[in-house]
């Protein structure tokens, strides 16, 4: 089968993860797969895809608002695959991807339009979210990677959607061929405590909450580390992050892009994908404590590397994880609770190893190979 899958950035976000590995996986299974991309200002995917790419290039400006970058984005991505025949099975995994494939079925260029929603979000731009509605509203057939999202699919828009988790490759998470002190050495933590936080500083992922949790651990943990990875996004959070350096300054945090033995928070910024497993390896604890998430991918690496990790009580983590067995989960927004939940990790040898074995076994039930094959399965239906 001829199946197309496209995604809006060649980053490490949770769509691009999980667009790239699906086309793996589905090239595994002899499928004939194409991996579309936009590539802004020249940036390759962040690892070498094992399938056929396509790359749509794209200029970032400084100049336009977010909702007409998208717009132009999906403009281009459009006019490329106006080049080329339609496959089989079309399969986009953003908003951005769905308008662009939409406008191509206007003009009877586009078979049947196949839309991953990981999560919806809630935009202030009419633009936003007329583009979010109709990704949702007028494709053909939906996935969600959980069956919260599902839901609300159903509640909001009135249409149903294949339940499809997502899949982890956990041994190449587990087997870093580190120590745990040859992992924090290659970051530069030495022994320092080090709560680790993947995706950046933006409202989604509860930055400025953990920021708070991470002042309260510091009066009792004097030498704590917060390390900031990733955090690449096409979407404007200056404002937000604004609020963030303030927060900092007021709690009188010393974060820097450097690290040094002053500084408090390590802002990182993307993190090579090979050395991700080492990231994982050398923490102690990672917080992801979220407003609003699809599925948790980066909660799942970080079981399958070992590392204890602490979720917001959201019902989608709830879905997937198991508080007190294998992860540790706080309110949404409770800063104090988070703030507790890593010390009790950091101070409790018992609760570390309950976590870390209990997290392995749940980082080994989600395979890209299982999820791959559900996707066949919709394929073929659909075909």
């Amino acid at each position: 089968m001829h199946i197309r899958l496209l995604t809006y950035s060649t980053k490490p976000r949770g769509g691009v993860v999980h667009a790239l590995n699906l086309a793996e996986a589905l090239a595994a299974r002899t499928h004939d797969v194409e991996l579309w991309a936009l590539s802004i200002d020249g940036a390759g995917f962040f690892r070498d895809p094992a399938v056929e790419t396509v790359l749509v290039p794209v200029a970032r400006s400084s100049q336009e608002s977010t909702e007409r970058r998208i717009l132009r984005y999906a403009d281009a991505l459009a006019g490329a695959l106006r080049t080329t025949p339609p496959a089989e099975v079309e399969h986009s995994e953003d908003c951005l991807s769905a308008r662009a494939l939409l406008t191509l079925r206007t003009e009877n260029r586009a078979a049947a339009i196949v839309r991953t929603v990981h999560h919806v979000d809630e935009f202030r731009s009419p633009v936003l979210d007329a583009c979010q509605r109709a990704s949702i509203s007028r494709v053909d057939h939906r996935v969600c990677v959980s069956r919260y999202w599902a839901d609300r699919l159903r509640e909001q828009f009135d249409v149903d959607a294949a339940i499809i988790p997502n899949g982890i490759d956990a041994a190449r998470f587990r087997a870093t061929g580190l120590s745990r002190e040859d992992a924090r050495a290659r970051f530069g933590w030495s022994d320092r405590p080090v709560v680790l936080s993947v995706g950046g500083i933006e409202p989604r992922k509860g930055s400025r909450d953990l920021l708070a949790a991470f002042a309260a651990l510091k009066r009792r943990r004097p030498s704590a580390l917060l390390a900031i990875a990733g955090g690449e996004t096409l979407f404007d959070y200056a404002e937000y992050r604004s609020g963030w350096h303030n927060d900092a300054e007021r709690l009188s945090m010393v974060v820097g892009e450097v690290l040094d033995d002053t500084t408090d928070v390590h802002v990182m910024g993307r993190i090579d994908d090979s050395d991700m497993p080492a990231l994982y390896r050398g923490a102690d604890v990672m917080a992801m404590p979220s407003t609003r998430e699809g599925f948790g991918l980066v909660a799942l690496e970080a079981m399958a590397g070992g590392c204890p990790v602490v979720l917001s009580d959201l019902p989608v983590f709830r879905e997937h994880f198991t508080p007190d067995l294998d992860c540790l989960m706080a309110p949404v927004g409770d800063s104090r609770r988070l703030s507790a939940a890593c010390e009790l990790i950091l101070d409790d040898p018992a609760i570390r190893r309950r976590l870390t074995t209990a997290g392995r076994k749940t980082a080994d039930r989600f395979t890209w190979g299982a999820a791959a094959a559900a996707h066949e399965r919709l394929y073929e239906e659909i075909a």
